[in-house]
């Protein structure tokens, strides 16, 4: 099940969007309780980007300053240190490296060989600074010293695929979602600590800027909010019709963002569990064949981005609805996206074997 899931996964198609804001639905949360089972070299190029003939905005027409190449395989993961100063890059199923990038100069600046056996579907560098996190379709999920790069400790538990990774902003609890549930772990004592659900096929987690909702994703488009205190299971609601592609809370908590298979992007009212919007282009009606694979939000809590099939990386402005640009660079589907934590930079990676890094 698991192979045949992630072939599928990686079929990534485009979403041209924009957003739609006049309508509001109500969606009752049910609610229920879960109790925690305890578990024992690059030259800059120059910029390509469609601005939006409806915005003249300087601030969102991002400069391209970097193409890196020197991955084998497609890009299926990306994030950046906390201090902006690194961006770490893991590769698909061919490539399971991990490749670590000076910001400053473009440089390589550390190469994690055979990180996992297969893809690398995830990586996330602690709130300090001092671990990386990665996680495969081997099961596992890695730790390592980013001083050292060297490997600390294997968080072993998951039964099928680890699609995604999230951390509390104190750092201490490390959540891992997989087509098995979703697993808790010590991030500082380096240790299981709880099994929060079991049998949900889980394909995107995040957890709020508070630390206190974890919210997960499933690959039949179920969204479900949980306590992180109590492991009660918060609200669930149906988000959409094929698998969660893209999971993302604003930076005030307030809202959450969902991106689909079906070719959606929502957003949901994270208190209430009320339907907000969903974005589209030129009122065009859903084309489900269009995946969207990436979304990610800048900490300014204004900007969101979006991949797809077609190449792009589109903008989009949370506050008005207007979308902003479409950047153009790659030369196959975008895969992965992230802002850097200062908000000044964001990478896009994609099936072309390319990471794209954006000054904004």
């Amino acid at each position: 099940m698991g192979n045949s899931y992630s072939e599928v996964f990686d079929k990534i198609l485009n979403i041209r969007l924009k957003i739609s804001f006049t309508t509001k639905l109500s969606i009752a949360g049910a609610v229920a309780i879960a109790s925690l089972v305890q578990i024992p070299l690059v030259n800059p190029a120059t910029v390509e980007a469609r601005p939006n003939p409806e915005t003249s905005h300087n601030f969102f027409q991002p400069q391209r300053i970097y193409t890196f190449k020197n991955h084998s395989g497609s890009i299926k993961s990306l994030t950046f240190s906390p201090d902006s100063k690194t961006l770490v890059s893991g590769g698909s199923h061919n490539d399971g490296v991990i490749r670590l990038w000076s910001i400053k100069n473009g440089d390589i600046i550390g190469t994690i060989r055979k990180a996992q056996k297969t893809a690398v579907e995830s990586v996330l560098i602690s709130p300090d600074g001092q671990t990386l996190a990665s996680c495969s379709n081997d099961y596992t999920v890695n730790l390592w010293n980013l001083k050292t790069n060297k490997f600390t400790r294997s968080f072993i538990g998951h039964t099928s695929n680890v699609l995604s990774l999230a951390a509390t902003p104190d750092g201490k609890i490390l959540a891992s979602g997989g087509l098995d549930g979703i697993r808790l772990w010590d991030l500082v004592k380096k240790r299981p600590l709880a099994t929060l659900v079991h049998y949900n096929n889980i394909s995107k987690i995040t957890i709020s800027p508070d630390g206190q909702i974890l919210a997960s994703g499933e690959t039949r488009g179920v969204v479900k909010l949980w306590n992180l205190n109590s492991g009660q299971l918060i609200r669930r609601f149906s988000a959409h019709t094929q698998v969660v592609s893209g999971l993302a809370f604003t930076p005030d908590g307030q809202t959450l963002v969902t991106a689909s298979h079906d070719g959606t992007i929502k957003l949901w009212d994270a208190k209430t569990g009320d339907f907000a919007g969903t974005l589209t282009e030129n009122n065009n009606p859903l084309n489900h064949s269009n995946w969207i694979n990436a979304i990610a939000i800048n900490p300014n809590g204004r900007i969101l981005a979006s991949g797809g099939k077609q190449g792009v990386v589109q903008l989009w402005d949370l506050t008005t609805g207007k979308l902003l640009n479409t950047l153009e660079g790659h030369t196959d589907w975008v895969s992965t996206i992230a802002f850097s934590p200062d908000g000044k930079l964001f990478a896009s990676g994609g099936y072309d074997k390319r990471i794209l890094v954006w000054r904004i």
